[in-house]
């Protein structure tokens, strides 16, 4: 099976730089590395702006759109990384423009039965989708400048997101046109922007960096330099069944992916915790996505300039724990409302975190596409968990809800315990010499805390 698409010498942008070539090219001495990046420093950063505006505008938009009707199918998700009959780019798109059409197609069912089964079909054609996107943020990057990255693109999704119930009721203003209910408005338009989007993003969005068509020469090269000078990976490799066996043998990609399944999505239910405590204020509901995408983008840029994963993902976690004691145990009103900003932020602000902290310490990108389906998987089905015990009957204190999402936490942080002393003792041994074997197979790689 193969991850990536081969395509001739004179179809790629790479020309004839091979992997020996960006071997060699990213094999010099320290000295000539830092002399060589202060002397392409501007155009480094103006190239990283370049990929940026072309990837990650799209990709947070296309967020928004699955945002707005997502299914949580959770183990469904893995299997979104099986797109090698098209490529990583045009199976998103496949995926994209084909929730479209369902979506589309729920506007026009004659019966509850039907509209069920273009749910499900919604679902299995979104499972895909996220960790397809997640993954190609994490192939054109360096391992400390993916962070910022993953949260813009969040975070757009989010803010995007956020409009989505005006748009909705703008749309039921259309009831009876053509002799079309409001509620099929919904799903037609909705379904024929998301169709739209998918072909844009066929044409417009990036492949894998060796095999981009935007970018000169030059320009790609500076890129694949980067990437194999920091982890050794920028051409794909490819995935045959005794890699994926590898793969899924590795405890660390499953321990991440705990460590996200215990998210628990609570910013579904956000908005419940926040009429049990209008209740009591009287006061109107203030929308909470803003200062979570604020605290989001900070956390990140916190944690890519100090090269820290899971200490940035701790305090998150232990911001989201001081959220859910003032939520589920203070009396005063106003504190259970900012316990409610506390835990929308702390638990956003991981999620980004999380996939960075799994893609950072894995070589090779079938071995990145494994471990971020995994970890997409179990937040998948954290989200499952959650819709299971936060309950309307146990308004307005959500207690079940609640102590089911603190010890999520304190997983969480028993988890992130485990695989960062790991990791330490890993590069402590190839520092001092005491271990020989390199680190997930590549030499000069360290594991990022």
């Amino acid at each position: 099976m193969a991850l990536s698409q081969s395509r001739s010498a004179s179809d790629t942008a790479v020309g004839n730089m091979n992997k020996a070539d960006l071997i060699l090219n990213s094999s010099r001495s320290d000295v000539e590395t830092a002399a060589l990046e202060e002397d392409q420093a501007p155009l480094i950063k103006s190239l990283i702006r370049k990929v940026d505006w072309r990837l990650l505008p799209l990709l947070g938009f296309l967020s928004a759109l699955s945002l707005i009707d997502r299914s949580n199918l959770g183990l469904a998700r893995a299997a979104g990384m099986d797109h090698d009959l098209l490529g990583v780019v045009h199976w998103l798109s496949f995926l994209v423009v084909s929730w479209g059409l369902v979506q589309l197609s729920m506007g026009f069912v004659p019966s509850w039965g039907y509209l069920g089964l273009t749910r499900a079909l919604l679902g299995a054609f979104e499972a895909g989708f996220f960790p397809a996107m997640v993954y190609i943020i994490t192939t054109w990057y360096t391992r400390h400048e993916v962070q910022k990255r993953l949260a813009a693109f969040y975070v757009i999704g989010v803010f995007v997101g956020g409009f989505s119930a005006i748009f909705a009721y703008v749309l039921t203003l259309l009831d009876g046109r053509h002799g079309i209910p409001g509620w099929a408005w919904i799903f037609i338009i909705e379904g024929a922007i998301t169709i739209a989007f998918g072909f844009i993003a066929w044409f417009f969005l990036p492949n894998f960096p060796d095999q981009n068509t935007f970018l000169t020469q030059e320009e790609t090269n500076i890129i694949l330099q980067r990437v194999e000078k920091d982890r050794g990976d920028s051409v794909p490799d490819e995935l045959s069944m005794q890699k994926l066996s590898s793969h899924l043998l590795d405890w660390k990609l499953w321990a991440i992916g705990m460590v996200s399944g215990s998210v628990l999505h609570f910013r579904k239910f956000t908005p419940n915790l926040q009429d049990s405590c209008i209740c009591v204020l009287h006061c109107p509901r203030m929308r909470s996505e803003r200062p979570s995408a604020i605290w989001s983008l900070c956390s990140a840029w916190v944690s890519d300039k100090y090269r820290q994963r899971a200490a940035v993902i701790a305090i998150q976690a232990t911001v989201t724990l001081v959220g859910l004691f003032l939520t589920g145990y203070a009396h005063n009103g106003g504190w259970r409302y900012a316990g409610v900003f506390l835990v929308n932020a702390g638990s956003s602000s991981c999620i980004p975190g999380i996939l960075a902290y799994s893609s950072n310490n894995v070589v090779s990108q079938t071995k990145r596409a494994i471990s971020t389906a995994i970890t997409v998987m179990f937040g998948g089905l954290g989200g499952i968990i959650a819709s299971l015990v936060f309950r309307q009957v146990d308004f307005p204190r959500y207690r079940p809800g609640i102590y089911a999402t603190i010890a999520s936490q304190f997983l969480m942080l028993i988890l992130l315990a485990i695989t960062t002393l790991y990791y330490r003792r890993k590069n402590k041994g190839i520092q001092e010499g005491t271990v020989t074997k390199p680190l997930e197979g590549q030499v000069g790689f360290l594991y990022t805390l």
